[in-house]
């Protein structure tokens, strides 16, 4: 390795304890709505709060905002996506109401978008499979490996993207409320029954093969794609959406939802498409900033919150803040995880025992260790060798797919973590995002973002996460790219490794749970993040969680963010009136 990773978070993305404007603010201790971290979410929660005649705060502990949605220059000249690297579930309607190309929001679209280059056992020539948006080219690809699956791959498509237009519209609401049908006055029954229409809607949409896709949705993904396929290059490429940040297996039950929720993203009108962010992914959550500032929101960093206030009505009256601080609100939206907001920041006399033990029961299991690497240099894949003027070709903007030559090896992969070992043979999923933005590196060197897994957050024997044990993986993880493709650990100059237990550490997120709790089917819709509250209500009156714990749950969307703000200002109406 030529350098050793520098640890200097520099923040050029937020000035630290100031409000995103152009003059100072001083935090006042009285608003309408108080936002407990400043994550994507929380942001559009914000910007729909104050579009809504809410006066409404943003109050981020760590020194700039994006909770896992941000821009860290790591490594000096180098701006990493630390945590989140891919844009694409974001919904059109945000993008749209928040002004987001206005605010600064702009995307570099990936076509191709997958490359997954093959170890060769037998010693012939290294093969790849590369797909996009081309398919005719995608069905020449899969021909490699299979003329009965390239012609079988158009189906598949036209069968998922059905399920995907059945779902879509369900991310855009809150689930509905089952309390209110069976308990509430006539009016809210009514209401709540008209919520049921988009649960209709995608009945109608699926019509009889709602079996089939019943079985999607709930069997291991292994089984689905053995239905549709026969090469092992194919199915393990899609498996690795099925799976990945989950803590699962193809051959887990219901990891078909998880790759449903990585196929339905859309980018400015473009279905299916995922792109990089000019700048990193700080800058959406910058550009949504942008927007809630203008509308009159405030937002401050480095102001840790340290408990919600409830009164002794069972109402959130605002929060203290790690100074002791009170500031004062009459509803407060937390974008923390549902662990952090019920079994920390609220007073737990103040929730029901059964609630307090469901929410402990919230799966964030996590498979996921994020390594940020720096490199002088773009790998040099043997399956596609590089240009001799070592510019970008087509494969490297792409996801890249490695250890993924057939599912068996994300299985036993999957298996060594449940033994408490990371993986000896990880999935890895590698990503240049310089090879589209030339802004994140220096002339002529590239980011580099691996999204690993699988490791457990706890070791066995009784090991830690120390920096021996985390070079020790990533030293795995760099050998195995170094046999897709050498010289690349020759071209290293520095990197960050981030465990399970450091993302839990630096970004909040419960378990390192990317997701901020499990997508598996028990802890989606009614049932996120446990029954009878899903719609971002909690025991607490006045206290919603707008963050990916609640429904439709993770990925930068940005959905739980306004769906919990729309139901805050309905429910705030309603008690004014």
């Amino acid at each position: 390795m030529k350098g050793r990773i520098m640890h200097c978070c520099i923040n050029y993305q937020w000035i630290s304890k100031r409000a995103y404007s152009k003059l100072p603010r001083q935090l006042k201790l009285k608003y309408d709505a108080v936002i407990v971290g400043g994550g994507h979410n929380g942001l559009v929660a914000a910007a729909y709060l104050q579009r809504s005649g809410v006066k409404t705060v943003v109050l981020e502990r760590r020194h700039l905002i994006g909770g896992a949605a941000v821009t860290e220059e790591i490594i000096p000249g180098f701006k990493f996506s630390r945590a989140s690297y891919l844009l694409s579930l974001l919904r059109p309607q945000i993008y749209n109401d928040l002004d987001l190309k206005k605010h600064g929001l702009k995307v570099y679209y990936r076509n191709p978008h997958s490359f997954t280059p093959i170890l060769e056992d037998n010693g012939q020539r290294p093969r790849s499979l590369v797909l996009g948006l081309d398919m005719a080219e995608n069905q020449r690809q899969i021909a490699q490996f299979s003329e009965k699956d390239a012609k079988a791959y158009p189906e598949y498509e036209e069968f998922m993207n059905r399920l995907v237009d059945a779902i879509d519209p369900l991310l855009d609401a809150a689930p509905v409320d089952t309390t209110s049908i069976a308990q509430g006055t006539l009016f809210q029954r009514l209401k709540s029954l008209q919520s049921l229409r988009p649960i209709v809607k995608a009945g109608i949409t699926l019509g009889s093969q709602i079996p089939k896709y019943y079985e999607v949705l709930t069997a291991p993904i292994s089984k689905v794609l053995d239905q549709w396929f026969e090469s092992e290059p194919l199915k393990c490429t899609l498996a690795t959406d099925a799976v990945i940040g989950a803590m699962a297996s193809p051959a887990t039950p219901g990891s078909g939802y998880v790759l449903l929720h990585h196929v339905m993203g859309e980018l400015e009108g473009r279905k299916g498409s995922w792109g990089y962010v000019e700048g990193g992914m700080g800058m959406v959550s910058n550009a949504i900033a942008k927007s809630a500032v203008a509308a009159g929101a405030e937002i401050y960093t480095d102001m840790l919150v340290e408990q919600i206030l409830v009164d002794s009505s069972g109402k959130a009256t605002g929060v203290v803040l790690e100074d002791g601080t009170e500031v004062l609100s009459k509803m407060v939206l937390s974008n923390a995880t549902p662990h952090h907001t019920y079994l920390k920041l609220t007073p737990r006399e103040k929730l029901p025992e059964d609630f307090l033990t469901r929410i402990s029961q919230f799966d964030a299991k996590s498979p996921v260790t994020k390594i940020n690497v720096a490199v002088d240099r773009l790998p040099n894949f043997l399956s596609i060798p590089n240009a001799s003027d070592g510019k970008p070709l087509p494969h490297h903007q792409c996801s890249i797919h490695l250890n993924s030559e057939r599912m068996q090896l994300l299985n036993e992969a999957f298996e060594d973590a449940c033994r408490g070992v990371p993986s000896s043979r990880p999935m890895i999923e590698l990503c240049i995002p310089s090879a589209l933005d030339p802004t994140i590196a220096p002339p002529g060197c590239h980011v580099i973002s691996l999204f690993t897994q699988y490791t457990p957050y706890n070791l066995c024997d009784g090991r830690q996460w120390n920096e021996k044990e985390k070079n020790l993986y990533a030293d795995t993880v760099f050998d195995w790219i170094e046999k897709y493709a050498p010289g690349f650990k020759s071209s290293v100059i520095g990197r960050d490794i981030l465990t399970p237990p450091d993302l839990e550490r630096i970004f909040g997120l419960s378990g390192g749970n990317i997701f901020h709790g499990s997508m598996s089917l028990d802890q989606l819709y009614f049932g996120r993040p446990i029954p009878h509250f899903s719609n971002y209500s909690s025991p607490i009156r006045g206290l919603y969680l707008c963050g990916s714990g609640a429904h439709p749950g993770g990925g930068v969307m940005g959905a739980a963010g306004r769906n919990a703000a729309l139901v805050a200002v309905q429910n705030l109406k309603r008690s004014v009136c």
